[in-house]
Formats: C-alpha cells, sequence, structure tokens
C-alpha cells in the first residue's frame, strides 16, 4: 500500500492544488458554452433544437466517462487516467474552437464531456497523496472545484464572447487544460493501482453506457420531443430494462464495473440516494436565478442584467465554495462528514427560503447564491468522504465515480423538471413567452423541499464502524472516516 506525503510537508498541499485544478479545468466547460447558446443558431445557420445537442452532447458523454474511467483508474492508475483524460478534453475545446459546422461543435462538446472523470478520480487519489488528518479538507476542497469551475465559468465565457471572438473561448480552455497536464506530470506521483490485475468488465460497461445514455437522452429531450411521445417512452423502457439487467450482471460477475455489493452498504447507498437529491437541489438554482437576472425588468419581476453581469453577480457564491470548503473538511474531522451533509444540505434548504424572500433585487439573489453554494459546498466535500471510508481502497475511484454520476443524475433530473415546471407557467412579454415569477417561485419551493428530503436521507446514513488499525488487507480494509 502507498504511503502518503508526510503531514505538512509541501508536497501535499501541491497535490491537492494541482488536483484541484484539474477538477475546475473540467468542470467549467460544463458553462463555459452558457453565453454563446442564444447565438449558435445564428453561427452555424440552424435551429435551436440542432444546438441544443451542444449541452446534451456533453451530458451524455460525463455520464458515461465518470463511472468507467474510474475503474479503469483503479486498475490501471488514476494518475495515468487523469492523463488520458485530459487528451479528449484538449483536443474537444480545439474542435469547438475550430468547428465550421454544428455538427463538429458538438463532436468537440462530447469530447470535452469524457474530461468530467477528472474530478472524481482527483478525489480518489488524495487517499494515497495526503496525510489522513488533512484529508477531509483536501477532498472537500477538489470535490467543491464541481461547483467552483461550473460559477466561474459564465462570467468567464461571458467576457470572452463580449469582448473577443468567441473561438478564442475553447483555444483559452485547451491551453488551461493543457497546463494542468503538465503540472500533473510535474507534481503528481504515479501511484500503484488499487485494483492492479484484475479484469476489466466491458459487458457491464456496455450494458451501463445504454441506459444511462437512454435515460439522459430521454430525460434531457422530453420537453422538446414530448414527455408522451414513442421516443421518450421507448427511451425511458431501455434504459429501465438496461440498468436492469447490467445490475443483474454486476452482482454476478466476478471484477464488476461497479460492485454492487458494496453499492448497497446502508452507508453507501443512502449516501448516494442523498447525492441525486443534492444535485437535484443545486441545480434548481442555477436554472432560476440566471434567469431572473437577465430577464427584462418591465416583466416586473426581471432585474435586466447583461449576460456578463448576471455572471458576475454569481461568481462570488463559487469563490464561497473553494473559501467554505477546507471548512467542511475540519468540521468532518471534529464531527464526522455525516453531520456535515446533514448541515451542508440543510443549509442548502435554507438558501431557497431566502431566494423566495430575495429573488426581487441583484442583492437578494446573491445572497441567495451564496447560501446555496454554501451548503453545496459542505454536501459535496461530506460525501465523498462517507463514500471512501466505506469501501475498499482497491474500489475508491469505482465508488467515487459512482457517487459523481448520481449527482450527475440529480442535476439532470433537475433540470427536466424545473424546464417542465417553467415552461408550464409562463406569461406573454411582447409576444414570447417567458416564465412566469409563480413559475420561480414553484421551482424555489421545489428546490427547498427536495433539499429537505436529502437532508433527511443524510440524517438516516449509519453511523461509520469502528476505526481498526491500517495494517490489514485492502478487501477487508474498514471504514476510515467517521
Amino acid at each position: 500500500m502507498s504511503k502518503p506525503t508526510s503531514a505538512g510537508t509541501p508536497g501535499s498541499g501541491l497535490a491537492v492544488a494541482v488536483l484541484a485544478s484539474a477538477g475546475i479545468a473540467a468542470s467549467i466547460t460544463q458553462t463555459m458554452v452558457t453565453p454563446l447558446i442564444p447565438q449558435l443558431p445564428t453561427i452555424f445557420n440552424t435551429s435551436a433544437s440542432n444546438t441544443a445537442w451542444v449541452i446534451t452532447a456533453t451530458l451524455l458523454a460525463a455520464a458515461v466517462a465518470v463511472p468507467i474511467s474510474g475503474r479503469l483508474g483503479d486498475l490501471f492508475g488514476k494518475r495515468r487516467m487523469i492523463i488520458v483524460l485530459a487528451v479528449p478534453l484538449i483536443l474537444g475545446a480545439i474542435v469547438c474552437a475550430i468547428a465550421p459546422t454544428v455538427e463538429v461543435m458538438i463532436l468537440g462538446r462530447a469530447m470535452q464531456g469524457l474530461g468530467s472523470g477528472m474530478v472524481p478520480l482527483g478525489i480518489a487519489m488524495l487517499r494515497d497523496l495526503v496525510p489522513k488528518e488533512r484529508l477531509s479538507s483536501a477532498i472537500a476542497t477538489v470535490s467543491a472545484t464541481l461547483g467552483v469551475g461550473g460559477a466561474i465559468g459564465m462570467p468567464v465565457a461571458a467576457a470572452v464572447v463580449d469582448f473577443a471572438n468567441w473561438r478564442a473561448l475553447f483555444f483559452g480552455s485547451a491551453v488551461v487544460s493543457l497546463l494542468v497536464v503538465l503540472a500533473i506530470f510535474k507534481f503528481i506521483p504515479a501511484l500503484p493501482a488499487g485494483a492492479a490485475g484484475q479484469r476489466f468488465d466491458w459487458l457491464g460497461a456496455i450494458g451501463l453506457t445504454i441506459g444511462l445514455i437512454s435515460l439522459i437522452l430521454a430525460a434531457s429531450q422530453g420537453s422538446t420531443w414530448g414527455w408522451a411521445s414513442p421516443v421518450i417512452l421507448g427511451l425511458f423502457g431501455i434504459a429501465a430494462l438496461s440498468l436492469l439487467l447490467w445490475g443483474i450482471w454486476e452482482t454476478r460477475t466476478k471484477d464488476p464495473l461497479v460492485d454492487l455489493r458494496t453499492a448497497v452498504i446502508p452507508r453507501v447507498l443512502l449516501t448516494n440516494i442523498a447525492s441525486i437529491f443534492v444535485g437535484f437541489g443545486m441545480y434548481a438554482s442555477m436554472l432560476v436565478m440566471p434567469q431572473i437576472l437577465q430577464l427584462p425588468s418591465q416583466t416586473g419581476y426581471g432585474l435586466g442584467q447583461t449576460i456578463l453581469a448576471a455572471g458576475l453577480w454569481m461568481a462570488p457564491a463559487g469563490l464561497m465554495m473553494l473559501l467554505l470548503a477546507p471548512v467542511g473538511g475540519r468540521l468532518s474531522d471534529a464531527r464526522g462528514p455525516k453531520f456535515t451533509l446533514v448541515l451542508g444540505v440543510s443549509i442548502l434548504a435554507l438558501g431557497y427560503g431566502v431566494g423566495l424572500l430575495g429573488m426581487g433585487s441583484t442583492w437578494g439573489l446573491l445572497a441567495t447564491s451564496i447560501v446555496v453554494n454554501s451548503g453545496v459546498a459542505l454536501a459535496y466535500g461530506a460525501m465523498p468522504a462517507i463514500i471512501m471510508g466505506a469501501v475498499p481502497r482497491s474500489e475508491t475511484a469505482a465508488a467515487n465515480g459512482f457517487n459523481t454520476l448520481m449527482r450527475s443524475l440529480g442535476t439532470t433530473s433537475g433540470a427536466a423538471v424545473v424546464g417542465l415546471v417553467l415552461a408550464q407557467m409562463t406569461i406573454d412579454f411582447g409576444g414570447v413567452a417567458v416564465p412566469s415569477e409563480s413559475g420561480f417561485r414553484v421551482t424555489l419551493i421545489l428546490g427547498a423541499g427536495i433539499s429537505v428530503v436529502a437532508a433527511i436521507l443524510a440524517a438516516c446514513i449509519p453511523a461509520a464502524a469502528k476505526r481498526m488499525p491500517l495494517e490489514i488487507d485492502e478487501k477487508q480494509e474498514p471504514a476510515l472516516l467517521r
């Protein structure tokens, strides 16, 4: 078993900084295209429904890449897999930068989506690189990059689009990702693979891919194609059948892609279910606040901000996540990650209450985003700590990847449900249907309710097993984090 860097050495702190940078580089791709969405139909002379695939392709690729790359990291080394995933992240950015058509743009965005697997791999590496007294804070910091990258991605992208050619946005992304790869080569050691010698579950990977693509495609396109259309119903049916067969296979194969026997441990299972609700709760606010900020003030509830100004109003919340993450880690050390998770989702629910009171002003929405993201920072840092404390070292990356997938399914579900609510509750503004104030309020109430459910689930997570000596066989490795 590899030994982590000694406590307090510069090496462990530098490793956390490099892996956090990798997480930001990967997560920033999720929102960097947002300012371009309204312009893409004009840029490529196509329909808005076609350009919507620029977002969908990224979601699909990320959903497939996260669990599969996690298992490959356990088999062949996490550092190696992070570097492998950086290749499509860089090449995808270049493809988008030179894209002559929307189809090429969609291809580039799908390639970028593959880079999402870098974040759970980076979190899993911390178990080998950071001394245990600093592990919780390190996990929280790297996990927070999922939100930080998303928060800073929109204002940075908006500024580039406003003041330079939009293609520079993707060239810049490629350069940043390349610098991150060089830093990983330089400062992150290559450690032995935790599951070296086991085989890769190709059949499980294919089954999970079919199930996830069908499920996310149906959820993301339901409002466009019609929720009762034969295509959407067929996709949901394929997803249900594929995931059922996949689950049966995973419990019977010797070296599964995701060890469902570990995944059904109550501590892991409840954390993963709570992750879905936390992802939903987080994303609901991300869909509501930018729209309220940008809608014209003539609507009576819109605040008339440009997309750049809207991004700047939301950026402090992302920075708050980065500042609060280490605090959450120390809180997990003192009270256990379960306590931190319950506190985080409770603060998330409180943030929606602030939103209901403050949605009429920019300062009110700023306060809302800060409270919401503070809760997300605590919750996102606690969930990997619970997972990593409950699974063997040989399954660390795969288990983290699966947990990240659960969060992603939550955000996808949140996008579908919130999109449906806002599409049904509209007003006519200059001949155009826009979401109504009531629609936004219903969404905020829904976000609060989902967050309360997440808090209840988190409170039901069983206490960790007693701490045991570290010098034991890895297959019997106990929970090391409370």
